[in-house]
C-alpha cells in the first residue's frame, strides 16, 4: 500500500498533465517561433553545461574518490550543497560571485569586459552550477566501488596516472559516467530558479523552456502545458532510451 501511494503521488501529476493537454491545438502551439527558440536555447545550454561538467566534474570526482587529504570530507560536502540548495538561493549566490559587482564578476568586467548575468553564457553557468554535482556524485561512487587495484596494476606496468585513468579506470566506470551525464543534462534542461535569478528571462537570449512555460502559465495555460509536455517528452526519451543500454536490469550501475 505505501508503494502504491508513492507511485500515485509520482505519477498522478504527470497523468493529469496528459489528460488536460490541449492535444488538438498542440501543433499550433508548438509551431510558434518563441517556442522553437526557447527549445533550441534550452538544448544548447543544457548540452554546454553537461560538457563543462564532464571536463571539470570527472577530475573533481577522481580527487574526491582517491585523495586522502584532510579537507576532502569538507570539500565533498560543499560540492554536494547545490543538490539541496534552493535554486533561487543558488541564483543569488551566483550574482554575488559573478555579477558586475560580484567578488569575481567585477574583475571579469574590468579586465576582460565580460559580464555573465542576463546572457546566454550566464544561463550555462547557472545550469552547470546546479547540475554538475549529479555527475560528480555518480562518478565518485563508481570510482570508489571500482577501487584502486586496477590503477595500481597499470602503474606497475609503467603506465602514468593519466594513462591508467584513461585506459583502465575510465572504461570501467563508463556506465556510471554516462548515467551521471544524462542526469546532469536532464537537470540542466529543467533548471529554473537559478537561471531566472542570475540570467533573467529574455526571449532568444536567456528564456529557456522552463522559463517560457512559467511565463506562459500566467497568460496562456494551454501554451504552458504544451511547453511542459515537450520538456517531459525530451527527458523521458533520453532517460528511457539510455536506461536499457547503460543501466541494464540487475546491474550495479
Amino acid at each position: 500500500m505505501p508503494a502504491l501511494l508513492a507511485t500515485l503521488l509520482l505519477l498522478l501529476p504527470l497523468l493529469a498533465m496528459l489528460l488536460r493537454a490541449p492535444w488538438t491545438d498542440l501543433p499550433r502551439l508548438l509551431a510558434q517561433p518563441e517556442v522553437r527558440t526557447a527549445l533550441r536555447l534550452s538544448l544548447l545550454c543544457a548540452t554546454a553545461a553537461t560538457a563543462i561538467s564532464l571536463v571539470l566534474g570527472v577530475p573533481l570526482a577522481w580527487v574526491l574518490a582517491r585523495s586522502q587529504a584532510r579537507g576532502i570530507p569538507l570539500l565533498r560536502a560543499l560540492v554536494t550543497v547545490p543538490l539541496v540548495l534552493p535554486p533561487v538561493v543558488g541564483g543569488i549566490a551566483l550574482l554575488l560571485a559573478f555579477g558586475r559587482e560580484g567578488v569575481v564578476g567585477r574583475w571579469l568586467d574590468q579586465w576582460f569586459g565580460v559580464s555573465l548575468p542576463f546572457t546566454t553564457t550566464g544561463v550555462i553557468v547557472a545550469e552547470t552550477f546546479v547540475a554538475m554535482p549529479f555527475l560528480v556524485v555518480s562518478v565518485e561512487g563508481a570510482l570508489r566501488a571500482a577501487g584502486e587495484d586496477l590503477e595500481e596494476a597499470a602503474a606497475t606496468l609503467g603506465a602514468s596516472r593519466a594513462r591508467a585513468f584513461r585506459l583502465v579506470t575510465l572504461p570501467h566506470v563508463l556506465p556510471a559516467l554516462v548515467a551521471g551525464a544524462v542526469l546532469c543534462w536532464a537537470r540542466a534542461l529543467g533548471e529554473f530558479g537559478a537561471t531566472i535569478t542570475f540570467a533573467g528571462s529574455f526571449p532568444g537570449t536567456t528564456q529557456t523552456m522552463p522559463l517560457a512555460a512559467y511565463l506562459a502559465l500566467q497568460t496562456d495555460p494551454d501554451a504552458a502545458v504544451a511547453l511542459s509536455l515537450v520538456l517531459l517528452t525530451v527527458c523521458l526519451l533520453v532517460l528511457v532510451g539510455l536506461r536499457e543500454r547503460w543501466w541494464p536490469h540487475g546491474s550495479d550501475a
